[in-house]
């Protein structure tokens, strides 16, 4: 969002809070994000849940905790609810983990988690990670890419680890109503009076381990956003999305774009 129009995506971001969606996500690499949600935010840091990323050239333990610095100053907060690694880089996992753990000592940050871990990747975490840690997997995850079903997220429920899928609608590729699986959920949505992007948001957040942090850019978008938490598939629907957009083989590495 920081390349997008300043006022329009701040007036985003306050539209979403006011529907309720409080989950906000960045990173120290969206470059311009972070102060965009300072501004965004101003007044209104409790109603948050707060989500920023140390990038994998910085996860040293001296470099993560430099670099959570820096974000608390760009986005003019003393705390970031949940720090994570934003993928899995050259450095130890035990320096990454050494320094989210000093930052939770100090107050700077609530939990951490990682994004783009695979199975291979969250169990060697396990063995350094405290009891709790981590808290989440941030992954690729819409309807066209459901790789992580196979196993990253039958791990991160067995492990009380919260799936937060981004790029939902798939990064500009959502699917065309000449399609298939666009007919599909096209049907769906005018049964319930909404769009197909609210079902599949619905969708995509139908298990209680599921997330979802789709882009807002402007305030009619966080508003669509956030009417799909009204939405109540059923069963029928679920596996009329499901025949529409199968799940595949299961990939040799997890895929992140």
């Amino acid at each position: 969002m920081g390349r997008d129009d300043r006022a329009t995506a701040v007036t985003a971001l306050r539209r979403g809070l006011e529907l309720g969606m409080t989950h906000i996500d960045t990173a120290e690499l969206y470059t311009g994000s972070e102060a965009l949600i300072a501004e965004a935010i101003a007044g209104r840091r409790d109603e948050v849940f707060l989500v920023s990323k140390v990038s994998p050239q910085n996860a040293s333990r001296k470099g993560t905790i430099s670099a959570c610095e820096q974000s608390l100053r760009r986005l003019r907060t003393n705390r970031i609810d949940a720090y994570l690694l934003h993928w899995r880089g050259s450095h130890p996992l035990e320096e990454t983990v050494s320094a989210f753990e000093q930052l939770e000592r100090d107050g700077k940050i609530a939990a951490w988690g990682v994004s783009n871990f695979d199975v291979d990747d969250l169990e060697e975490l396990r063995v350094l990670a405290s009891p709790g840690r981590p808290v989440c997997n941030q992954v690729l995850y819409h309807l066209e890419q459901r790789a992580i079903e196979h196993a990253v997220l039958p791990w991160c429920e067995r492990h009380d680890v919260a799936v937060v899928g981004y790029s939902p609608f798939g990064s500009g590729r959502f699917p065309s109503p000449r399609s298939a699986g666009g007919r599909t959920l096209a049907t769906i949505a005018a049964a319930y009076g909404v769009t197909p992007r609210q079902v599949t948001l619905r969708f995509l957040v139908r298990r209680d381990s599921l997330f979802a942090i789709p882009k807002a850019s402007n305030p009619d978008h966080a508003a669509e956003n956030a009417g799909a938490a009204s939405v109540d598939l059923t069963d029928s629907d679920l596996a009329q999305i499901e025949a529409a957009f199968p799940l595949g083989k299961p990939p040799r590495t997890l895929p992140t774009l």
